[in-house]
């Protein structure tokens, strides 16, 4: 059985190693029997091909993706001050 540490360093390590995600900016923490995935990305479709990923390489783990989504475009609104 792998400890936490290793667990979280392994999923690290596919995070920025692997050619589909290539991910740096993700937080990897494990909470009672899950591990978390945290941190934010420019996408909807990004955030889900990371949680597949991981996913599919650690089928026995429960994962929990808690990745929120950055505003990558300009504001559509025009923001009033008073």
């Amino acid at each position: 059985m792998t400890s936490d540490t290793d667990l979280e360093a392994e999923i690290q390590r596919l995070l920025a190693e692997h050619d589909r995600i290539a991910e740096q900016g993700i937080t990897v923490q494990r909470r009672d029997q899950a591990v978390v995935l945290g941190g934010e990305v420019e996408s909807a479709q990004r955030r889900d091909e990371i949680c597949k990923q991981i996913h599919a390489h650690f089928p026995d783990v429960q994962i929990t993706c808690d990745i929120g989504i950055t505003r990558a475009q300009a504001p559509s609104e025009v923001e009033e001050i008073s």
